[in-house]
């Protein structure tokens, strides 16, 4: 039981994690200093999905489920946990691409915003 929930709180972990790195950007916007903490997410995730890696909590995720009795599985947390849910399709390498180029594409546009922000604001100092 405790693996059982152990692993659950992995996979909460987890989604928050991509969460965080899809749309931390947007916190940055109210909360200036947790870029310190967003930009290194996000490259993480981007890496992640352009190089078709595992992150290491899925191994450590599916090592507790086993020791707790239950199947693991072979894949990633996204194949199994997002893409099964929002694409009936197994997850390709294009896919993957896309969904790193979607994470940069907000995440640069909101740091685009906020750097354009920031000029706007000093210009009309001056």
């Amino acid at each position: 039981m405790i693996y059982r929930i152990a692993a659950d709180l992995i996979v909460l972990i987890h989604f928050a994690f991509i969460l965080f790195v899809v749309a931390g950007s947007f916190l940055v916007i109210k909360w200036h200093k947790v870029s310190l903490l967003h930009i290194p997410a996000a490259v993480w995730g981007v890496l992640i999905e352009f190089t078709g890696g595992i992150c290491p909590l899925t191994p450590l995720e599916n090592k507790l489920r086993l020791a707790g009795g239950e199947a693991g599985f072979s894949g990633g947390f996204i194949e199994e946990y997002i893409v099964s849910i929002i694409y009936p399709n197994d997850l390709t390498r294009g896919l993957q691409i896309l969904l790193g180029s979607i994470v940069i594409v907000i995440n640069v546009s909101v740091y685009g915003y906020l750097l354009w922000k920031r000029k706007v604001k000093a210009l009309n100092r001056k």
